[in-house]
């Protein structure tokens, strides 16, 4: 298969190993890309943040930084803190993206990581509650990419998940006589995490064929794609599909199956890495 062929054209390139159900990059169809993760203050350039991770997912590389502050909560809803996400896309990860204000797929990721806190109740707003009607936490947490080969999505979703197990957030207490708040750094505590949600992305070629985990090249090649977010427990969070070809029932079943063994595996790395980090 000439490198020629891929130049001029791409898509019929593709479908050459798609029917040896294979891809260029000797995957699997159904094989994810080699995955790792980093938590905490090895990660030099965010050693400001309250919590830290990095997501490598083949070439794709997201780094998440969690900052906690205190503030007073809305007027309408008392006893909850708020959780900020932000998904960042500079120049400097991939030629396709330029410089300035947050394009159109940043922002949609960002709303698709807003989407998933909510849907998942990984995080309950009313934990992040200091004293009620007074004072409650603020997570801002800043996603970015600082490599872009596709699936930002998962990778964004397993950097936050990672981010947010690292945050020890210090005890805080309200001066009865004065009614100013004391930070006490020394005592900290963990958030408190209520789901683990995964996502797992696939992209659709040729309106039928799914495969997992796609490349930037997948993703631009493909008729569609479709983000399936699962918890612990096997339950659905979240169907991301951002228009493109439809999915039958059947195939959507085999999605959500599949995410579902996914996240068991993206699980055991997060909690193999946190037990390497905590001291015997």
């Amino acid at each position: 298969l000439s490198i020629c062929s891929r130049t001029v054209e791409p898509l019929e390139y593709y479908r050459r190993f798609l029917k040896e159900n294979c891809r260029p990059d000797g995957r699997e169809l159904g094989e994810f890309r080699t995955t790792t993760v980093n938590i905490g203050k090895c990660l030099c350039s965010i050693t400001t943040a309250d919590g830290s991770a990095l997501v490598k997912l083949g070439n794709t590389t997201v780094i998440c930084g969690v900052k906690a502050e205190v503030a007073a909560p809305a007027a309408d809803s008392a006893n909850k803190g708020y959780i900020v996400p932000n998904v960042e896309l500079p120049s400097l990860c991939a030629e396709r993206f330029r410089s300035g204000p947050p394009g159109e797929e940043a922002q949609a990721a960002s709303q698709f990581i807003a989407d998933v806190i909510e849907n998942s109740q990984m995080i309950v707003k009313e934990d992040l509650c200091i004293a009620n009607g007074k004072l409650a936490w603020v997570l801002y947490c800043d996603i970015i990419c600082l490599d872009y080969d596709g699936n930002l999505l998962d990778a964004s979703v397993f950097a936050l998940l990672a981010a947010l197990k690292n945050v020890q957030l210090p005890s805080v207490t309200i001066n009865e006589e004065t009614g100013l708040s004391e930070v006490n750094l020394k005592q900290r505590n963990p958030l408190i995490i209520r789901k683990h949600p995964v996502a797992t992305s696939f992209a659709v070629f040729d309106d039928t064929l799914l495969i997992v985990d796609p490349t930037a090249e997948e993703e631009d090649l493909a008729t569609g794609t479709v983000t399936i977010v699962t918890d612990e427990e096997g339950r659905l969070c979240s169907v991301h599909k951002p228009g493109g070809s439809p999915l039958t029932g059947a195939k959507l079943q085999d999605c959500i199956t599949r995410a579902i063994t996914r996240h068991k595996e993206v699980k055991k790395l997060i909690d193999k890495v946190i037990k390497s980090l905590t001291p015997e």
